[in-house]
């Protein structure tokens, strides 16, 4: 997941007609939940696929679908619609159908993507056809906030000030609430009835992963398998990030184990004693690992800059992240920090009851609680503090209050199941695939030595690539 940090990879929707920054009217009143259930969402119904010029993607045909703004809702049926870039490969045969890569974010394009993942995977897809497109408020028609965009780039975990992120949703305004997983999943449905699928095969990367679990779930008889690369759990990430925060004790100490001589000491106890001197360190901190965790990770320095600076040497440590922070930083059409915000937003488990639709005064009385409850051993090496000031937290916090989408189905996913995970991944650590293999009917994990997120594009070790190769073959 995690989420956001410039995932780079696959794929899901489209663009915002009437984007961020448009002639929208102000932000709606809040519903309730209960509100929100009395308009249930709309049913996906199949679309026409319109041909579209795509002369910057060799290989593939280009097409727009277009879907409605409001899948659900009290604005349902006002005619808003959104135009979804898609491209399909041309192939001579694909008997094993549609092969649909779904990139990560929220926020990010998938389009651009197609020609370098056939590259990549190679014979992997032999007897597939690949589909790419950008998910809804990505790519051209990203939802556009300049000041979030400016202050957050490609990061899930950048604090942003209180004023970018509501400057964000009044800009979306009534539109704010169209942009949770769910519309995302009956995009992805009313897409496959414009190809023509009866079933078809899924892959995803980080947030992809989110998208293709959660269309398994409503639609399990559509669904022939799921490839699922640097895996976030089907109930989503809880905005205290929790687990990825204890995980990078077990991360550093791999790091040292991969890499002795570079390790002068125990780097989790290194960083806990940091952080218990610096605690206003916790958050930039937590943003610099997780985006070094990134494609090929580049940690290997960490370990001694965290000795040094448990010596009082701060110096080093401290310009590794404003290095880091540096290089989050992206236009919207390659990463709409506006989606991020809105998506995040709906979807994450959050420490408030109400999840979006809270007032912020209940926000704010759930936050005094959770600082008094949160213990050290639920966030070591880093202090509570990290957990409730990190920006993930601090953006929905902020985000002005939004109805509530629905509830995602419950169960395990029973569609076979290729899970794949970097042991130095930081945004989605091995702690989550693992737990999601266990509650899935028929998974396979695989967990490749030394690399960080996004495997099947950027590890080195072709281990995943050889996995992806020999379950696409034998699925049925």
């Amino acid at each position: 997941m995690r989420f956001g940090l410039a995932c780079t990879a696959f794929v899901v929707g489209g663009g915002l007609a009437a984007g961020c920054g448009s002639a929208s009217p102000p932000g709606p009143t809040a519903r309730t939940t209960t509100e929100a259930a009395a308009h249930p969402a709309q049913p996906a119904s199949p679309g026409r696929l319109r041909t579209a010029t795509c002369t910057d993607l060799p290989g593939f045909r280009c097409s727009t679908l277009r879907v409605p703004l409001h899948r659900r809702g009290p604005a349902i049926g006002d005619g808003r619609r959104l135009t979804l870039a898609v491209a399909v490969q041309r192939v001579a045969r694909a008997p094993k159908g549609d092969l649909v890569f779904l990139s990560g974010g929220p926020g990010q394009p998938g389009r651009p993507f197609g020609p370098r993942m056939v590259a990549r995977l190679g014979d992997a897809l032999r007897g597939y056809r690949l589909v790419v497109l950008d998910q809804r408020g990505t790519g051209a028609q990203a939802l556009r906030c300049p000041p979030l965009q400016r202050e957050v780039g490609t990061s899930d975990l950048a604090v942003p000030s209180r004023a970018a992120t509501v400057d964000c949703a009044r800009r979306l305004g009534s539109a704010r609430d169209a942009y949770a997983t769910a519309d995302t999943v009956a995009d992805l449905d009313a897409l496959r009835g414009a190809l023509g699928d009866h079933r078809w095969t899924l892959a995803g990367v980080s947030y992809g992963v989110l998208v293709a679990e959660r269309y398994a779930l409503a639609h399990p008889d559509r669904t022939r398998g799921l490839v699922l690369d640097s895996v976030v759990p089907q109930e989503g990430v809880e905005l205290l990030e929790r687990v990825p925060l204890r995980a990078t004790a077990r991360v550093l100490r791999t790091v040292c184990a991969d890499e002795r001589d570079r390790c002068p000491g125990d780097p989790a106890r290194d960083l806990q004693a940091v952080l218990h001197r610096h605690p206003d360190l916790g958050p930039p901190l937590f943003d610099a690992l997780t985006a070094l965790s990134i494609g090929v990770p580049r940690l290997d320095p960490v370990p001694a800059l965290l000795h040094r600076a448990r010596a009082g040497d701060l110096a080093p440590l401290r310009t590794l992240i404003r290095t880091v922070r540096g290089q989050e930083s992206a236009p919207a059409e390659l990463f709409s920090a506006g989606l991020h915000a809105a998506t995040l937003c709906a979807d994450g488990p959050a420490p408030w009851p109400g999840g979006p639709a809270a007032p912020a005064a209940a926000r704010t009385a759930a936050l005094t609680r959770s600082r008094a409850a949160l213990r050290r051993r639920d966030t070591a090496p880093f202090p509570p503090s990290t957990a409730l000031d990190q920006g993930l937290l601090q953006t929905c916090r902020w985000w002005p209050p939004t109805a509530a989408p629905p509830p995602p189905p419950r169960g395990p996913i029973r569609a076979p199941a290729l899970l794949l995970a970097g042991d130095h991944d930081l945004s989605t650590p091995l702690e989550w695939p693992r737990a999601q293999a266990a509650r899935m009917a028929n998974a396979r994990l695989v967990i490749v030595p030394g690399a960080g997120h996004s495997v099947l594009l950027r590890a080195r070790d072709p281990r995943g690539r050889s996995a992806l190769r020999t379950f696409l073959r034998d699925l049925r």
